[in-house]
């Protein structure tokens, strides 16, 4: 099968630090090589694939320091798509919705992943405007605020079974991502205050969160006898993070559409103590993989229960439910379907 894979710009694919859809277009588009199909990257020129990768931009946006408005190359990526469409069985996008309107005629042959939050109200006009672009959500959580639109699909994020392997776990908890407020920073600093537990924060900060940091996160960090902050961290650094941690705390107060860092977690064993919002239920299962809670205190109280977790068990429930090559055969399902609806829709004709 010939498929098109479009990536964001604004980090590499996969990327070297943050990242999560980036890194998600990496581990799918590396399995489909792998499994023979012809398959061309659209991307930064600083990605790396075994496939074909058609460079937008020498280097991923954010790592740039020359630009400044990212919509021109965003732009640029969708004309670069469109003058290649007929070249591919699938053309495939991570970019939300930026390419609507100019491939609308094509929606027999395209999907569009939505990786992001969809409860923001700017995004139900649009959406209801293109009611019949085919789309795959990363959750079923994920399709809740949205108005009637043609879902085809839910897939979960997969990983490589061999990217992470499982710890032995440790004395300090762990937060891994962005510092921003509907990640629950706060509340992750609290329940390490309150446990006497060391908290390591491994996070990147977006300019648009600098002046949350300093004003209400930094404070509490300086405060605390119980917080190390280390920084934004890459796959290297992931696994002995994660898996020397005694849990994964995620007390987002979000809708979180997937949340990756979970199953990095249970690829190293680590329990997860996420609360109750958004995708954690499909993806933390209570009292296997880790605890779901409401609030902090329901999180001091889980962190009792930690040692009757079967870290061993943990990583067979990632390995059964969250690889690369079932979320690849999800999606190679999802292409199946679009080919046999344009046949027959050839062949009616």
């Amino acid at each position: 099968m010939r498929i098109a894979q479009v990536a964001p710009l604004a980090e590499s694919v996969p990327p070297t630090l943050y990242g999560g859809t980036e890194r998600v277009v990496s581990w799918l588009t590396e399995d489909l090589v792998r499994r023979g199909h012809q398959v061309t990257l659209f991307a930064s020129g600083d990605s790396k694939t075994r496939g074909e990768l058609a460079a937008v931009v020498p280097r991923a946006l954010r790592l740039d320091p020359q630009i400044r408005d990212a919509q021109p190359y965003n732009c640029l990526l969708i004309d670069r798509v469109y003058e290649r469409a007929e070249e591919f069985d699938v053309i495939h996008f991570h970019i939300e919705l930026v390419h609507y309107p100019l491939f609308r005629a094509m929606a027999d042959r395209m999907v569009t992943t939505l990786h992001g939050r969809l409860d923001l109200p700017d995004l139900h006009p649009f959406y209801r405007a293109f009611p019949d672009l085919p789309l795959v959500s990363i959750s079923h959580a994920q399709r809740k605020p949205m108005p009637p639109v043609n879902w085809i699909a839910t897939v979960h994020h997969g990983m490589s079974k061999d990217l992470f392997r499982p710890g032995n776990g440790g004395d300090y908890f762990a937060f891994l991502g962005r510092i921003c407020p509907e990640k629950g920073i706060e509340d992750a600093i609290e329940i390490a205050e309150r446990s006497g537990i060391t908290l390591k924060i491994a996070a990147k900060i977006d300019m648009q969160d600098r002046c949350y940091y300093e004003s209400r996160v930094r404070p509490l960090i300086r405060a605390s006898r119980h917080v190390e902050f280390i920084g934004e961290i890459g796959d290297r650094e992931k696994n002995e993070f994660l898996g020397q941690a005694k849990a994964l705390l995620f007390p987002i107060c979000w809708p979180e559409p997937f949340g990756l860092v979970m199953i990095e977690s249970a690829a190293c064993g680590s329990p997860v103590i996420a609360y109750n919002c958004g995708s954690v239920p499909e993806i933390v299962e209570d009292g296997v993989t880790g605890f779901i809670v409401g609030n902090v205190d329901e999180a001091v109280q889980a962190l009792q229960q930690l040692d009757a977790l079967d870290r061993g068990q943990i990583r067979r429930r990632f390995e059964q439910r969250f690889t690369v090559e079932r979320m690849t055969s999800k999606y190679l399902d999802v292409y199946s379907r679009l080919l046999e609806s344009r046949l027959e829709a050839t062949e009616a004709a």
